[in-house]
C-alpha cells in the first residue's frame, strides 16, 4: 500500500481542518436593498482562509509523511 494508517489518519485530520475552514467562511449574505456588514468580519476575510490553507498544507505534509521502519536484524 501507498499509505499507512498513520497517512490516513493525518489525511482525516487535514480534511477536517480545511472543512472548519469552510465553515468559518460561510455565513448570510447580502441581498438586494439589504447590506450586510458581517461578509466583511476578520473572522471570514482573515481567520477562515489562513485555517483552510493551514490544513491544505497540513494534507500535503500528510501525503509526503514516510512512517520511519525498524531495521530488522538478520540472522
Amino acid at each position: 500500500m501507498a499509505f499507512s494508517k498513520k497517512n490516513y489518519i493525518l489525511l482525516a485530520i487535514g480534511m477536517a481542518i480545511v472543512i472548519l475552514g469552510l465553515v468559518l467562511m460561510s455565513g448570510e449574505g447580502s441581498a438586494e436593498g439589504f447590506f450586510n456588514a458581517d461578509i466583511f468580519s476578520a473572522r471570514r476575510i482573515k481567520v477562515a482562509p489562513l485555517v483552510s490553507l493551514f490544513g491544505f498544507i497540513f494534507i500535503m505534509i500528510a501525503i509526503m509523511y514516510k512512517p520511519k521502519t525498524r531495521k530488522v536484524e538478520d540472522r
